[in-house]
């Protein structure tokens, strides 16, 4: 008698496991209300909304949108480099992801301490509440995904390391969400009203 092995984990159990996904999956959903949110008192008040977004850089949307599609091609490449099981590779690639993740921090730094020079804040008016909520809250995941980052590197690194795959996969799950929370917040942001 011949019998099939079906393996149902590659089914029920995406790179970087279920529980990272369900985690992903909850985070565009609470992303994306937000933005349906934005959207509806947009059109409720379109000239203000249209003037406050002139006083966005768009520029440095712009740039920090490279910062972080670079970075999520490189930890795409760290994932690659890890299954060809070259770990030197696949850490060099960690890093320079982390420092595109770095690279767009600073470019929100500095964004942000110009919009508090020029007393635009929290309170401003109803896009400005959006933009520090929904960007604050953007760089929050960024500054947790570097986390990650650098601990997986480091349990990567280490001699007697026991980092398999799905924690690479995983990691790089949670970074390329930030990746894809940027994309919708950037246009909807800084260019769309």
């Amino acid at each position: 008698m011949i019998t099939f092995k079906i393996d149902y984990k590659d089914i029920y159990y995406p790179p970087g496991g279920i529980l990272m996904w369900i985690i992903i999956f909850l985070e565009l959903i609470t992303f994306g209300m937000a933005v349906v949110a934005f959207v509806f008192y947009g059109k409720e008040q379109p000239e203000l909304f249209h003037q406050s977004r002139l006083q966005l850089n768009a520029t440095f949307g712009a740039i920090n949108t490279v910062f972080l599609l670079t970075s999520g091609f490189f930890m795409a490449n760290a994932v690659h480099e890890f299954k060809e099981n070259d770990r030197q590779k696949s850490s060099l690639y960690f890093k320079l992801a982390m420092l595109g993740g770095v690279f767009f921090l600073i470019l929100k730094g500095i964004e942000y301490y110009h919009k508090i020079e020029s007393g635009v804040t929290l309170d401003t008016n109803m896009f400005f509440t959006f933009y520090w909520l929904l960007t604050g809250f953007h760089l929050i995941h960024v500054i947790m995904g570097l986390v990650i980052l650098a601990w997986t590197r480091y349990g990567m690194k280490k001699k007697d390391s026991d980092t398999g795959i799905e924690d690479i996969e995983g990691c790089a799950a949670f970074w390329h969400m930030c990746d894809l929370i940027w994309l919708l917040l950037f246009p909807v942001l800084y260019l769309i009203f």
